[in-house]
């Protein structure tokens, strides 16, 4: 039996063509409220649970991979969510050209890409020259909540964790699990099952701004 067709919903799919400078998130959604952004949403499994558990916040995702996006709009418009939007673009040039300052109450980044091999390091989004930007865009105490099974990720991250630490900009705190997380998981995606049952280890991390 062939697979159904992918729906594109205007309202929640955001084009990248159609912003200018910075996003006004009371437009965007179409009222007030906490604003979160998944970095990496995948097929959208995270975004639609968290959404439906926790109604007053609005969420954005942001997600490269085409088929993936068109996934995730179809996902979250067949389920007619209003607190979700989801952007098909670059994370790191999106945060820091579109999303304003103090704008976000949470950052989720879970199972990003790892780019393993050395030379391609420097793709890594969670980097020391990125954090800014993310920090830029948090409000006074907001979080950054962090999943990954890479070791290697893992390390660098708590490398760049550490140092704003150091700097006085961030604590760690203890990470918050997803709304729709069973025993044993800590985010509940399509990703972190697969790993669980590849036997990886699930590394996590968190950390509240000043």
């Amino acid at each position: 039996m062939p697979n159904k067709p992918l729906k594109d919903y205007p309202k929640i799919s955001l084009k990248p063509e159609n912003i200018d400078g910075m996003l006004d998130f009371n437009d965007i959604f179409g009222r007030g409220g906490p604003v979160h952004i998944e970095v990496g949403s995948g097929k959208g499994t995270f975004l639609v649970n968290q959404a439906q558990a926790f109604e007053k916040i609005n969420f954005l995702g942001i997600e490269w991979a085409n088929k993936f996006y068109r996934s995730a709009v179809d996902r979250i418009g067949r389920w007619d969510l209003g607190n979700v939007r989801i952007i098909r673009t670059d994370a790191a040039a999106f945060i820091a050209e579109n999303v304003p300052d103090e704008s976000v109450e949470c950052f989720h980044l879970y199972f990003p890409d790892p780019w393993p091999k050395a030379r391609h390091h420097k793709r890594r989004f969670f980097s020391h020259g990125n954090i800014p930007q993310i920090l830029r865009i948090l409000q006074k105490n907001g979080i950054i909540n962090i999943a990954t099974d890479h070791a290697d990720y893992f390390e660098q991250m708590q490398e760049v964790i550490a140092a704003q630490v150091d700097a006085g900009t961030v604590e760690i705190v203890p990470f918050t699990r997803s709304a729709d997380a069973q025993d044993g998981e800590v985010v509940g995606t399509n990703y972190e099952r697969k790993y669980i049952k590849e036997a990886r280890t699930i590394n996590t991390i968190a950390v509240r701004k000043h």
